[in-house]
């Protein structure tokens, strides 16, 4: 990152073509494409913004963390093929089909198409509405493909992190079911033999716990819908404030899951990049 202080009033490009003789405009014109300039702390992608004396400009690193577009998200990291977020819970991840709903893909959308109006994001994985933690999100359809079509081996880790009711079986262990979809009332349903469902893997590690609750980290081999909820549930230790499928209580008022850790291969780059958001304090 580099910072300049405005030793006169001028306007952004102006100034920067001025202060950094070095790069050419080209170069500078990418930086406010990629939303990598702040002035005073707010991101700006106009050319012509104003320039005032004293004004702090930073010129941020690419990929590096930006300033939030929205508070119920915020982004790790990002490039020109891809955006990690972290979201909050309560947020979608995509529309349901209600017009004007505020969404994950909805913010990122417009996170985008502030300084492209033909920018687009696509979905790669989603997360439950009530779930909060980490988000992939590709910014072209190609992109999208080749995640989705890799994601058994692109993928080298996926953790969460839950609050469950009740004491799990053994401090560490490995929940396998097959999952099918109730078509009325839309719930997973877990059976521990095959049935003709999709089957489901869970990696679990209780960290700690008392006489009520066990905080769990759960490693996915496999990703289901609701299979987290719904597996810890089949066991007798659904996640707390999970009444969908069998929680008692809701102690954090919220569905306490976060998606915690994700790691992956970069689709275009092949680096290894892992993500690591900790456990959310109210957890502990």
């Amino acid at each position: 990152m580099k910072t300049l202080i405005a030793k006169h009033e001028s306007t952004l490009l102006a100034y920067l073509v001025e202060a950094l003789p070095e790069k050419s405009r080209t170069t500078l014109k990418s930086y406010l494409a990629h939303r990598q300039i702040l002035i005073n702390g707010k991101l700006s992608t106009l050319f012509d913004a104003p320039i005032r004396k004293n004004d702090e400009i930073k010129i941020l690193d690419k990929g590096a963390e930006r300033p939030n577009p929205n508070n119920r998200l915020r982004i790790l990291f990002e490039d020109d093929y891809i955006i990690i977020i972290e979201k909050k819970n309560g947020l979608l991840s995509v529309s349901t089909g209600n017009q004007g709903e505020q969404t994950a893909f909805s913010i990122m959308m417009d996170h985008v198409r502030y300084s492209n109006k033909d920018a687009r994001v696509f979905i790669v994985h989603r997360l439950d509405r009530d779930t909060s933690g980490l988000m992939l999100f590709a910014k072209s359809e190609e992109i999208q493909q080749i995640l989705q079509d890799n994601w058994n081996t692109n993928i080298i880790e996926r953790k969460y992190v839950a609050v469950v009711e009740g004491s799990l079986p053994e401090k560490q262990g490995k929940i396998v079911s097959w999952l099918t979809e109730n078509p009325k009332s839309l719930k997973m349903i877990s059976s521990p033999t095959d049935n003709g469902g999709k089957k489901a893997i869970t990696n679990y590690r209780v960290l700690k716990s008392n006489d009520k609750y066990s905080l769990v980290e759960l490693s996915l081999e496999t990703g289901r819908k609701n299979q987290i909820r719904v597996q810890l549930a089949s066991i007798g230790c659904p996640v707390a404030g999970d009444k969908k499928y069998g929680a008692h209580t809701n102690p954090l008022r919220r569905l306490a899951l976060h998606a915690e850790v994700i790691a992956f291969s970069h689709p275009v780059t092949t680096e290894k990049m892992r993500f690591d958001t900790g456990i959310p304090q109210i957890f502990n």
